[in-house]
């Protein structure tokens, strides 16, 4: 089983990392040094050079992000939006694509690391919501677009990386009053990979933060 965690360097591509590693997975977590997924070649050449390392390729999470900084609307500027939507919408794209025909040949899975900001709207992050959607929407068309042979799901999380002074309010916000971890991603990550009557859909893991309908903003 061979898995390319793009992001796979950050707090929560690493929990998914080691989570598949645990699982027998051989992992090539990709980070910052190995491309910018913001240009489709680094993309293609990233791919490459997993596909080669690992022997193929089975499973592809998408982890990768940048743009999540807190702006007016007012304030964010064009190198905001690129910042936004480059690794985490067209990196997604870029690496899936060039990923399919291997998967194809495994009849295997992609993973998308979206985020609840997919699903609100949230002022102070506009691009980030912007990219998130997009990549929420990436999840239903290439689902459709590589069916049969590779499943594709997603995965949106929402408080499970905060900052210790950040915690009891972050909790405040969830139903269930506590924040949740990395680890929590990584799990529900393990479960679609195996899901295999699983595609199209994308698993919240945000303690129920999305329910809550008296705020508009994270923090």
């Amino acid at each position: 089983m061979r898995a390319l965690v793009t992001g796979g360097t950050g707090r929560v591509g690493s929990a998914i990392s080691e989570r598949l590693r645990a699982e027998g997975w051989s992992v090539f977590a990709a980070g910052r040094a190995d491309g910018d997924l913001a240009d489709a070649d680094a993309a293609h050449r990233l791919v490459d050079r997993a596909a080669d390392e690992l022997g193929g390729l089975d499973l592809l999470v998408n982890a990768a992000g940048e743009g999540f900084a807190p702006k007016p609307v007012e304030e964010v500027t064009e190198a905001d939006w690129d910042a936004a939507l480059g690794a985490t919408a067209k990196g997604s794209f870029f690496v899936t694509q060039d990923s399919a025909g291997r998967l194809r040949e495994s009849e295997g899975v992609v993973v998308m690391i979206e985020d609840v900001a997919a699903y609100e709207p949230w002022p102070s992050f506009a691009a980030h919501c912007a990219a998130k959607a997009a990549q929420a929407m990436l999840t239903r068309v290439l689902a459709r677009a590589l069916a049969p042979d590779v499943r594709v799901c997603g995965v949106a999380p929402g408080p499970v990386a905060v900052e210790p002074e950040q915690e009891q309010r972050r909790a405040a916000e969830t139903l269930l009053g506590r924040v949740g971890s990395p680890a929590d991603v990584a799990e529900a990550v393990a479960y679609l990979a195996d899901a295999d009557f699983v595609t199209g859909a994308s698993v919240v893991v945000d303690g129920g933060l999305h329910l809550q309908t008296r705020r508009a903003t994270p923090p």
